[in-house]
């Protein structure tokens, strides 16, 4: 029952954003409008607060990156070699098969739902995987896809450092490091500003993530989307659990809290890499929607499995 109380108001918002959209009453306008909002505002101010929080500590384990990124790059290369191996597939579109498979939807749904689940306890590896899933993740496929290009390396890189800098997450992630290596610990009118926008970043992003669902279709290639789905709502958070848990030695919940990470549904940032490249667009949609329709029941049952029920 723990497990559904998690569940239910997390995907019950997304539910209750996409019928608005459906219905009328929420626009694109309004969903992009919100998406802006939550990435340039909500979550960065609740990563800041979270991080510069009193008395929120942790250990750098690297036992808890190779279980993550193991089961990451797993997943990454199951969905390209199976991309890779279908007709009409090029390069570009094997690696965002594979990027699709294995990057999670950190801000949208990740956040809430771990939280929720873990408490403050999951919060410093939660925002300690964050700080770098991002960056390496997206780095990693954006790196791949231009591997053949006309530019040269370094000048492929910088462009790369200037799409990180420019990313309000990333900075938010270095900023609340900083403070909290620093020892700053905001107060009084700032802090009070920093809560109000944390506090409307679960509630806006499950809305926006809801009322952005009606764009997509499954149409276009279910069969492809279904696969990747499979991978990343399955073979991912499998892979991560068994190291985790099984092989690798780190506090158990740095291991839960990676395992949900892994099991969260193919991440927006799939879909926007798509559509800056035209390729495989309509797919990485699909399977955004799939594996987002199906994210209830999976990540119900891996509550279940690491006994948050």
């Amino acid at each position: 029952m723990n497990a559904v109380t998690i569940i239910v108001p997390i995907f019950g918002i997304i539910l209750i954003g996409w019928a608005a959209a459906v219905a009328g009453l929420l626009s694109d306008r309004v969903s992009d409008g919100l998406s802006e909002y939550v990435f340039a505002i909500a979550v960065p101010a609740l990563i800041i607060g979270t991080l510069t929080r009193p008395g929120l500590t942790g250990e750098l384990a690297w036992s808890y990156w190779f279980a993550f990124f193991g089961g990451a790059g797993l997943s990454w290369a199951i969905g390209s070699l199976i991309a890779i191996r279908r007709h009409g597939i090029g390069r570009q579109g094997a690696v965002l098969h594979g990027f699709a498979a294995s990057q999670s939807n950190t801000v949208f749904v990740g956040v809430p739902t771990i939280l929720q689940a873990y408490g403050e306890e999951g919060a410093f590896p939660l925002f300690l995987l964050l700080a770098v899933h991002l960056p390496l993740m997206m780095g990693c496929a954006t790196f791949l896809i231009e591997a053949e290009g006309d530019r040269p390396l370094l000048h492929r890189l910088r462009g790369l450092a200037l799409v990180l800098l420019k990313n309000p997450i990333f900075i938010a992630l270095l900023i609340g490091l900083a403070m909290k290596n620093a020892g700053v610990v905001p107060g009084g009118p700032v802090k009070s500003l920093i809560d109000a926008f944390s506090a409307t970043a679960s509630t806006c992003a499950l809305v926006a993530l809801g009322a952005g669902l009606k764009r997509y279709r499954v149409l276009f290639d279910l069969p492809g989307a279904a696969v990747i789905a499979l991978l990343k709502l399955g073979i991912h958070p499998l892979v991560v659990w068994l190291l985790a848990f099984h092989v690798f030695s780190m506090p158990a919940a740095y291991a839960g809290v990676a395992t949900l990470f892994a099991a969260m549904p193919v991440g927006i940032n799939a879909y926007l890499l798509a559509a800056r490249y035209k390729t495989e667009t309509g797919l990485v949609a699909a399977s955004v929607l799939v594996s987002t329709l199906a994210a209830p029941l999976t990540t119900l049952a891996w509550l279940i499995v690491l006994g948050r029920s």
